[in-house]
């Protein structure tokens, strides 16, 4: 799915030049929310999720211009620690489904506060992050709860270029759109 040109609100984009740090959920957010568990006769079982790629070409462009990136999720699974390897996050915690406590020690390792956090969230689980932070987004398919918290909805579905519409909102409110587009073709 191609992103289209969109224009941001005046309140967003104030609350976007202030973003040194951009966190997310994983289920919803950065995929489709669909669990696929492949089992095996020995009784083992495999998961499968799938990523998108605009999403991830999103994330390493913000790393690239100084946007610190992670993840918190309830779930633990190899292939999102994978995932924010290759998209090189700082930030990844697995296996929290209260996850505030993880949102406040990234906060602290960082060394940032709530208003310089973007937080991009689509279920119940995320509601005390996206509370917090200076920019709370939810994906466009997110629960109605999740929808009347947030400072900003995408336009794009949880798994289907959502983050990335949430890192050209912040680059271009803070003048690095530009500067960004030839670190992405390089």
């Amino acid at each position: 799915m191609a992103i289209r040109e969109i224009k941001f609100p005046a309140k967003v984009v104030r609350r976007a030049r202030k973003i040194r740090v951009l966190l997310m959920d994983v289920d919803g957010t950065m995929t489709s929310g669909a669990v696929c568990l492949q089992s095996f006769p020995d009784g083992s079982v495999a998961e499968m999720k799938m990523f998108n790629s605009q999403d991830g070409a999103g994330i390493k462009l913000a790393g690239l211009m100084g946007i610190r990136t992670g993840m918190i999720t309830g779930r633990d699974a190899p292939a999102t620690a994978r995932r924010g390897r290759e998209n090189g996050m700082e930030f990844v915690v697995q296996g929290a489904p209260k996850k505030t406590e993880a949102y406040k020690a990234i906060l602290a390792r960082a060394g940032v506060a709530d208003e310089e956090v973007a937080y991009v969230g689509d279920d119940l689980p995320d509601l005390p992050l996206l509370e917090r932070a200076g920019l709370a987004v939810a994906v466009a398919n997110a629960v109605p709860e999740v929808k009347r918290v947030a400072h900003y909805i995408t336009t794009a579905r949880g798994g289907e270029g959502a983050v990335r519409e949430v890192v050209e909102l912040i680059l271009k409110a803070q003048g690095k759109w530009k500067k960004a587009i030839p670190l992405a073709i390089a």
